[in-house]
Parts: structure tokens; C-alpha cells; sequence
């Protein structure tokens, strides 16, 4: 099992690149970052991890763009891949998403990982003109759409939220036929039957500890989609339980992401050191 870590990227702080180098420095798997465009002040939508409009952290109203945050990350490691968790392809144009997405796995000699999210917060997605109850099916096309520019010579597409014709697109990732898409999102089955149509893996929610049934399900739904090999599963993990994390490996997670604290550049450096002497990297 592989061992990634996330910062919650804002303006204060440990930057990026200095932070997916220490983490690189000291033996991790991978480093992912978020995304939020914007956060509306009034809105109706609950977050997750509170079950109301209260947000758990201001960063949310800080939070780097993924991309660029990514991109400083890759001009100072050479090995550890580097993910989001989770984008919010919504917010973006599908065309130029793609083109970004596709320079970074080639500038990072394919270390791109497309963690992805429907998005919980409506009133986010409706300033950028997503209808709510859309998510999914726009999802999927967007992520379609996209991987006709990246696996095809001369590509074209036409849906319902998507539509171009005949085009040209380089580069071209160089993991294919497209970098591993993981969902960020709550375990049930018609977020595995999504996945298992159109994306490479999940990555677990917060407040999602007790994942056994649902890594039964995900891998009984992706068999019977006639997918090949399993699925990738992402667990954000706490504290490093040796216990736990040796469970997790038997049941088929493969990797567990730990969340760094908001805390001075010094802190979080000395945090991740701790933690990967106690996970023996």
C-alpha cells in the first residue's frame, strides 16, 4: 500500500513546491491538493464535514489553484506523483482543463493524478453555469471529452454539456490512455457504478472510517462492469494506526493519504518527517 500526503493549499503557510519536495525528501508516495474557485458567501449548501453552511477551515476562501500549485510542485521532484483531491472539473472549461492537465503529465513525465469531485457546494458550481442536479452526467462528459483530446489523433465530441468538432490537441499525456482518475466522494452504489463506468478509482470522504462493505462493493460492482484488474482505492487516513493501515492493505486500499496541519512551513516539514519514520519510510 502507498502513502500519499495532502496540504490544503492557501496564500499563508508552507507553499507547495516546498512542501511535495519534503514530502518526496522523505519517501512518500504521492501529494495532493484541492480546489475551490471561489466560495459563495450566502449559500444553502451543507458541507460535508460540518452538516451545515459553517465551514471548517478559512482556507477554503484561500485555497490555490490546483494546477498552477501542481506545476511548482513538479519543477522541484523528479518521483513523487502529484494529485488532486479533489478538482472540481465543473468550474472549467473541458477543452483547456485537458490541455493543462495534459502539459503537466508531460512537463512531470506522467505524475499526474485526476482526483475529481461532483462538488458540494452548488451555489459554487451554479456561478459557473453547472445546473446541481447535472453534476454527474456533466461530469462524465467533460471527462469524456477530455480523453478524446488526449487518446486521439483527430478528436471530436457531442453531448449534451460538451460539444466540438474535429480537432488537433497536444501534447498528450504520457500515462495512457489518460492519467488515473480517482472520485472523491460518500461510498455507495451509485457512486461505484459511476466509477466503474468512468473513472480508475475512489478516494474516501472524511467522515468515511468503517470502509470495509463498501470496498466489498466497489470491487463486486467493478468485476461486473467487466473492468479489468481492481480498482484503485485512496482512504484519507488520521492518525498512522500500524494496525489499520495493515487491515486496510488486506481488504485491497492502495494507498492511505495523510492531511498535514496548518501550521508554519518548520511545523509541517517536522510533521511529515515524524510520520514517515513511524510508517518506516
Amino acid at each position: 500500500m502507498r502513502y500519499g500526503l495532502s496540504l490544503f493549499t492557501s496564500d499563508r503557510g508552507i507553499r507547495p513546491a516546498d512542501a511535495a519536495k519534503a514530502a518526496e525528501a522523505n519517501g512518500f508516495d504521492a501529494f495532493y491538493v484541492p480546489e475551490h474557485t471561489h466560495i459563495p458567501v450566502s449559500r444553502d449548501s451543507d458541507h460535508p464535514g460540518t452538516q451545515s453552511a459553517e465551514l471548517p477551515d478559512d482556507r477554503y476562501m484561500r485555497t490555490l489553484d490546483p494546477w498552477v500549485a501542481l506545476g511548482t510542485a513538479a519543477s522541484v521532484t523528479s518521483t513523487i506523483r502529484l494529485g488532486t483531491s479533489v478538482a472540481l472539473p465543473l468550474e472549467h472549461d473541458p477543452i483547456t482543463l485537458a490541455k493543462t492537465i495534459a502539459s503537466l503529465d508531460h512537463l512531470s513525465d506522467g505524475r499526474v493524478v485526476f482526483g475529481v469531485g461532483f462538488g458540494w457546494n452548488a451555489e459554487e458550481l451554479a456561478d459557473h453555469g453547472v445546473p446541481p442536479n447535472k453534476r454527474r452526467t456533466a461530469l462524465r462528459e467533460y471527462l469524456e471529452a477530455m480523453g478524446e483530446l488526449w487518446s486521439k489523433e483527430e478528436a471530436s465530441y457531442d453531448g449534451q454539456f460538451v460539444k466540438y468538432g474535429p480537432s488537433w490537441a497536444w501534447p498528450k499525456p504520457v500515462q495512457k490512455p489518460r492519467p488515473p482518475i480517482l472520485l472523491g466522494g460518500g461510498g455507495n452504489e451509485k457512486t461505484f457504478k459511476w466509477i466503474a463506468k468512468s473513472a480508475d478509482g475512489w478516494i474516501t470522504t472524511p467522515i468515511e472510517q468503517e470502509i470495509d462493505g463498501n470496498v466489498e462493493l466497489l470491487r463486486k460492482i467493478w468485476a461486473e462492469a467487466g473492468r479489468v484488474g481492481e480498482p484503485e482505492i485512496t482512504v484519507l487516513a488520521g492518525k498512522p494506526d500500524p494496525e489499520k493501515l495493515a487491515h486496510w492493505a488486506d481488504i485491497g486500499v492502495t494507498e492511505a493519504m495523510f492531511g498535514t496541519p496548518d501550521k508554519s512551513p518548520e511545523e509541517v516539514v517536522g510533521y511529515m518527517e515524524r510520520l514517515a519514520t513511524k510508517l518506516g519510510r
